[in-house]
């Protein structure tokens, strides 16, 4: 079935993407910066599917260097990559009220959640065309689609992530590549816990909250079809169409 890079693959989606594709028959090459995790998320896979390889990289994507480092360590056991899941990321700091941190954490931010992604583009797609086959999961967020106020990082991160992958997959079209980008709303991961926004997630109704399990699945359903934009949820597919209509995007802001 060939190999698939999984980034964040320490928890919540990543490690979803990991038990998802490795049932597929898909080997692994695992990347996060959280060593204990990455190896515990390893061995609930082997666990599961003692057939598929996994191979653990310990690597920082807010780090400008650490792309070229993951491409170069997976160029060296001469694995063919078919299938790529870019799915590290983060809340961030708040581009005006955090000044305290400094620019360079706020640059760090946007190396891990654009520059990065683009690099393994980058890196890695080429292959896949030479090969004539090869899929490429983008994870991005339905915060991407709509502009909101305070958001002044996170989304325009994921809109730029949506807008590489939708000319990518215009760029690979009818070459065996599929390109999506995979637009989740509120999901059940520990990505809430980690951020320090539990209080808000306790907060709003259950019925917009999915689970990782379902996201996943859409998202390998929908490269697989070669959608663009995926979004995934039935509440925000329906909604979906109302944030972009020029009639109606107004009431999504705020």
């Amino acid at each position: 079935m060939g190999t698939a890079v999984i980034t964040g693959a320490s928890a919540g989606l990543g490690a979803e993407f990991a038990q998802q594709l490795a049932a597929k028959g898909l080997d692994l090459i695992l990347v996060a910066r959280r060593r204990d995790k990455l190896e515990d998320v390893g061995q609930a896979v082997n666990a599961a599917y003692p057939q598929v390889s996994v191979t653990l990289i310990e690597g920082d994507l807010s780090k400008t260097e650490t792309p070229a480092a993951i491409a170069d360590s997976i160029s060296a056991t001469g694995v063919a990559v078919h299938y790529l899941v870019n799915n590290a990321g983060a809340t961030g700091p708040r581009m005006l009220e955090d000044q305290e941190v400094g620019w360079s954490a706020h640059q760090a931010y946007l190396t891990l959640m654009m520059t990065s992604i683009t690099e393994l583009c980058h890196r890695l797609i080429p292959t896949m065309q030479a090969a004539g086959y090869g899929r490429v999961i983008n994870v991005a967020s339905v915060a991407g689609r709509i502009p909101r106020a305070g958001d002044s990082h996170y989304g325009p991160t994921k809109a730029y992530v949506i807008a590489l992958s939708e000319a990518l997959a215009l760029t690979v079209k009818g070459q065996g590549v599929n390109v999506s980008a995979l637009c989740p709303g509120f999901t059940h991961t520990d990505f809430h816990a980690t951020a320090g926004m539990l209080d808000m997630k306790q907060s709003m109704p259950s019925l917009l909250w999915y689970g990782a399990e379902e996201v996943v699945r859409d998202g390998i359903r929908g490269v697989e079809k070669g959608q663009a934009v995926v979004v995934s949820g039935r509440l925000y597919r329906w909604l979906h169409p109302f944030m972009q209509s020029v009639w109606t995007r107004r009431l999504f802001k705020g």
